[in-house]
């Protein structure tokens, strides 16, 4: 069946758990690669490489699909202004505390690594947070919570046109999605119309700007995930989209394998691929990420839309659990790698040491201490109801 418009989405709410910790995993695997990092294990090699370079095309673009469909739900709630609000605070006191306090270490142990800094953590702090300390590293830095600056700013501008555009999507644009998400040839436009803009956006924009997550000069990136962000929130409650993802499964799986497949022994050949070759590459590894998207939407939807106590927490705990989880992986990575142990001691312990440590962070303390849920992303803590003094 397809889901109601307006009722709860679980599966949606699943997969953002799911994305959240394959994006845990891919940081942890970024440690072991040879692609530049914070940090690096003594251990770092091409092995991991060819599964991070099959996750590495849609996980964050199923984040901000994601979180425009939740955005979509929000904005039907609160409106415009008690939206902007409501984000500047949920989003925008992590960032600053995150920037402060969170992302530090990670910034501390990468120039001790370098050899520009030599001294404890106490000693780095504050030339950490004085914008003119002389670092090659811009300092203070926001590392991996640029997903969370970004999508702070999306939907500050999203946020003014979102009753216009759910207006929009609930009158003609229900009616136009029903005529082209029709039948067969819905699950082809599906399929293929939606990238068109990334396309374009690829062969303009991409050569111009290299992503930076520095939110300044980052175009290209900021043209995909705008887009992705913006095309979750249309879509959010059209069931003519999600009864086309639910008939798309079947072929979408079936591209992510085929595609996949073909992307992973092309890079196993790179050293003979032509120009010719790496453009086809490129082309065929954006309908691969859209692909596996559409395939976990459609499994999601399929298997995962129904509640439970373990979603119910998770959906509270996995924003604190992404907010501290790099931090976790460097500071374990860097202690790990140098004591002599082997790649498969070594790799198991940092993961146990992140999810572990993000685990217990939020429970015994995030979650429990009042003036750190904010800063975590989390709603003030309920005030005990107070009862009624009994009559005499």
């Amino acid at each position: 069946m397809t889901p109601s418009p307006n009722t709860r989405r679980y599966d949606l709410d699943w997969l953002r758990v799911i994305a959240f910790g394959l994006l845990i995993l891919y940081h942890t695997g970024m440690f072991y690669v040879t692609w530049d990092w914070h940090v690096k294990s003594v251990h770092a090699g091409r092995g991991a490489e060819w599964l991070m370079l099959l996750l590495n095309p849609w996980r964050l673009a199923l984040l901000f699909f994601i979180s425009g469909v939740a955005l979509r739900f929000l904005a039907d709630k609160l409106g415009p202004g008690r939206l902007a609000r409501e984000r500047v605070v949920r989003l925008g006191l992590p960032i600053v505390f995150g920037m402060a306090v969170v992302v530090a270490p990670q910034s501390w142990l990468q120039l001790v690594e370098n050899g520009e800094f030599h001294g404890s953590f106490w000693k780095f702090w504050p030339q950490y947070l004085d914008f003119s300390s002389d670092f090659s590293i811009f300092t203070p830095t926001w590392n991996h919570l640029w997903y969370v600056v970004y999508l702070l700013v999306y939907t500050l501008l999203l946020a003014p046109v979102a009753p216009f555009l759910s207006k929009v999507m609930a009158g003609p644009g229900e009616r136009f999605t029903a005529v082209i998400f029709r039948g067969r040839t819905g699950v082809l436009v599906l399929l293929t119309v939606i990238l068109l803009p990334h396309y374009v956006i690829q062969y303009t924009l991409d050569p111009l700007f290299p992503t930076t997550h520095a939110l300044t000069n980052d175009w290209a990136n900021h043209a995909h995930s705008l887009l992705l962000l913006v095309t979750g929130f249309l879509l959010a409650k059209d069931r003519h989209f999600w009864d086309a993802v639910r008939r798309a499964l079947p072929l979408a799986l079936t591209l992510s394998v085929l595609i996949g497949t073909a992307l992973t022994v092309a890079r196993f050949h790179r050293e003979t691929m032509t120009d010719t070759g790496w453009a086809l590459y490129y082309f065929a590894r954006t309908l691969y990420a859209w692909s596996c998207i559409l395939s976990l939407l459609g499994l999601a939807q399929r298997y995962l839309n129904r509640p439970s106590r373990a979603l119910t927490y998770m959906t509270e705990a996995i924003f604190p659990w992404y907010i501290l989880h790099q931090t976790l992986i460097v500071m374990a990575g860097f202690w790990l790698t140098r004591q002599g142990l082997p790649v498969w001691i070594e790799a198991p312990a940092v993961i146990l040491a992140t999810f572990g440590g993000c685990a217990l962070l939020h429970e015994l303390v995030i979650r429990r201490v009042g003036f750190l849920r904010p800063v975590f992303g989390l709603k003030p803590m309920a005030r005990p109801r107070t009862l009624p003094a009994p009559a005499e």
